[in-house]
């Protein structure tokens, strides 16, 4: 089954002197966000940017992939932390840095890293980016 989510966004002026708005998301869980391009390319201000909602759902993802492939390979964890780091340069988005955490019983730290990088190609976002940016993942237990 098909699931579809909706985010409304606002945009005034150019690029360079405007400013914009993520007015709403469909789930209503948060909004309204202001987005500028110095959000994006300079201090952020307290302003969001394209970039870092793009980080934030796939540190959400992959967090979310990670737990569900541990746990089908008998390892149901404690807690996933995932940090995810999107780099713009040159006004190109060209690689993405994730650093997760993990509290995993009974789970050694080179099986921890094995299926921290097995589980990165199953999860949604990442496959949906890796053809336009490198990946890369550094996986610890906590």
């Amino acid at each position: 089954m098909a699931t579809e989510r909706r985010a409304e966004v606002t945009w005034q002026g150019d690029l360079m002197g405007g400013s914009g708005t993520v007015e709403s998301v469909g789930s209503g869980a948060f909004g309204p966000l202001d987005v500028s391009w110095p959000s994006r390319a300079e201090d952020s201000n307290g302003k969001t940017s394209p970039e870092e909602l793009i980080a934030a759902a796939h540190a959400a993802c992959y967090s979310m992939a990670f737990a569900n492939y541990l746990a089908g390979q008998g390892h149901a964890p404690e807690e996933i932390r995932t940090e995810a780091t999107i780099t713009l340069d040159n006004g190109v988005i060209n690689k993405m840095h994730l650093v997760t955490q993990g509290r995993v019983a009974d789970v050694s730290e080179e099986d921890f890293k094995r299926l921290a990088d097995e589980a990165e190609k199953k999860c949604p976002v990442s496959n949906l980016l890796r053809s336009g940016l490198a990946i890369t993942l550094d996986a610890s237990l906590l």
